[in-house]
């Protein structure tokens, strides 16, 4: 007899997707049972950090991956990592267990009341199949939806007494295919280029995603703009070394206006126009502005007045090459100062060292998995960016515990490049199940730990917004060493520079994951008087 779990196993296989995360519950035995030697199951200790995992497989594979669920408890425990994969566009699938059939009705102990609705908005997708023979179908469309631009997370929910159940095999599935831009509307952007004397591009992660960086840099040389990161991006979509490359734009209407007020014409290329942080007001208008997106709801939010131009940025940018003429070579902007001095007289460590110092070991080819809102002023100037697939991955979504779960997919899928969790003293201690998963799969990840000993970003924003006696800010009495050691994992305490580069590299150069703890005291007594101020 031909079950559903045979036709599930079979449409897993055809699609690559043999690379299950998970953790496992009772209403999931029927699918895991007589678990297929070619298939590897990852399995963690807490459900966001399968899933976090899942969406750093994802952002290095560009495949779609599956993440086996507990019911509505595994679901709301993986959420913030569900809302993370949403921002970070990821094509998971997630697989969830259901209570059986026959006890839906009396509303079961272990069931999910509202397979469709618990993962509101940040779900492309949900279905609960209305009979066990539609289950194979209903994960064939799961993933064509996770895989059709813009890609994200789906849902299948599956009944407990479905897998047994006989069913007829799915055929394989083509992925959908990107879409290319309308000849007109990018025939009206060929034409602005053609009449401007100042151009900015900002570019966003779904230029890095669509593996279109290398074309952008041809454009970039073709026409000669001054290349704007977008606020807020999750991934590097062009190399921060290159003498075109002006900066990162401000996550506030304010500063951003400001940053692009002297250009006469913005193109905006795999980004929102614009995700923003912070309120203040704008400075002035923004220039004439097109932007080029997958995504719809992008689009359709755009500010008034500018020209959207629905299409995959890899096609969009190659039209523009196939469409434009060589310019004159401009005067680059201005470069800032990437190297910082040792404190002077002590033998602390600050956050500019550290980033300084990764800057100078990393290979090309790392891929650095970065959490530490404190001191992303610090990265954006001491750590450039400079890999053009995947050097750089975050959270989209600024949902914390998402750097070392997702360090461990990104290695797992890339097992030849080294790869950097770049992480806070509190962004750790969301998830610091992930260390035992970096441990069990044996993935020489280097979980570089920035302990300032609280919320270094929260400090700062108190202190800006003047709110004063703000509670929870601070962290005290963490042994990151000792809950690393905990986990199997080797690690180390470094409190004076002259450590630091030693410590570093020899994190890089194991073949196992290394925790390097970077106790920088000298950077908590400001932050602890500025939150009494």
């Amino acid at each position: 007899m031909h079950t559903v779990r045979d036709a599930v196993r079979e449409f897993l296989r055809a699609q690559d997707m043999t690379t299950v995360f998970g953790n496992p519950g009772s209403t999931e035995l029927g699918f895991l049972q007589q678990w297929p030697e070619d298939f590897q199951y990852v399995h963690a200790l807490e459900e966001g950090v399968a899933v976090a995992m899942a969406d750093g497989y994802t952002q290095i594979t560009g495949l779609p991956a599956l993440v086996n669920l507990h019911s509505a408890a595994g679901l709301g425990n993986a959420m913030g990592s569900i809302i993370t994969a949403h921002h970070n566009r990821a094509p998971i699938v997630l697989l969830a267990g259901q209570q059986a059939r026959p006890l839906l009705p009396h509303d079961p102990f272990l069931a999910n009341l509202d397979p469709a609705g618990l993962g509101g908005d940040y779900l492309k997708w949900t279905c609960q199949p209305a009979r066990a023979q539609d289950v194979p179908e209903a994960l064939a469309r799961a993933v064509q939806i996770a895989t059709q631009p813009p890609h994200g997370p789906v849902l299948v929910s599956v009944p407990a007494d479905d897998w047994n159940e006989p069913t007829a095999p799915v055929g394989d599935r083509f992925r959908p295919a990107p879409c290319a831009p309308n000849p007109a509307a990018l025939q009206s952007l060929v034409d602005a280029l053609g009449r401007s004397a100042h151009t900015a591009f900002v570019v966003g992660a779904a230029v890095d995603q669509d593996g279109a960086v290398p074309t952008l840099v041809s454009l970039v040389d073709r026409l000669g703009p001054d290349v704007w990161a977008a606020p807020m991006s999750h991934r590097c979509s062009f190399p921060e070394n290159h003498p075109r490359f002006a900066g990162h734009l401000p996550a506030s209407p304010g500063p951003l206006t400001a940053a692009l007020a002297g250009y006469d014409l913005v193109v905006v290329l795999g980004a929102p126009a614009f995700t923003y942080h912070v309120h203040s007001p704008a400075q002035q208008a923004l220039p004439p502005l097109f932007v080029l997106s997958d995504d719809p709801a992008v689009l359709s939010r755009t500010p008034a007045g500018s020209i959207g131009i629905h299409t995959s940025p890899a096609l969009g940018i190659a039209g523009l090459i196939t469409s434009t003429a060589p310019r004159k070579k401009l005067p680059a902007p201005p470069r800032r100062s990437t190297t910082p001095s040792p404190a002077p007289g002590s033998g602390g460590i600050t956050a500019a060292q550290v980033l300084a110092t990764l800057a100078e070991l990393l290979p090309d080819n790392a891929v650095i998995v970065e959490e530490v809102p404190g001191h992303r002023s610090d990265m954006h100037r001491y750590l450039p960016i400079t890999s053009l697939h995947a050097g750089f991955l975050s959270t989209g979504s600024g949902v914390l515990g998402y750097s070392v779960s997702a360090a461990v997919g990104a290695a797992l899928a890339a097992p030849f490049r080294p790869v950097v969790a770049l992480v806070g003293d509190g962004s750790l201690m969301y998830r610091p199940q992930a260390l035992w998963n970096a441990v069990q799969q044996r993935t020489p990840i280097a979980i570089i730990v920035l302990d300032n000993g609280g919320y270094g970003a929260l400090h700062t924003m108190a202190h800006d917004a003047q709110a004063q006696g703000v509670p929870g800010l601070d962290i005290a009495g963490v042994d990151f060493v000792r809950l690393a050691q905990s986990m199997g994992c080797h690690a180390i305490t470094v409190a004076d520079f002259r450590w630091l580069r030693s410590a570093v590299t020899a994190a890089l150069d194991a073949d196992a994951p290394v925790l390097v703890h970077v106790d920088m005291e000298s950077c908590r007594q400001p932050l602890r008087t500025l939150h009494r101020e």
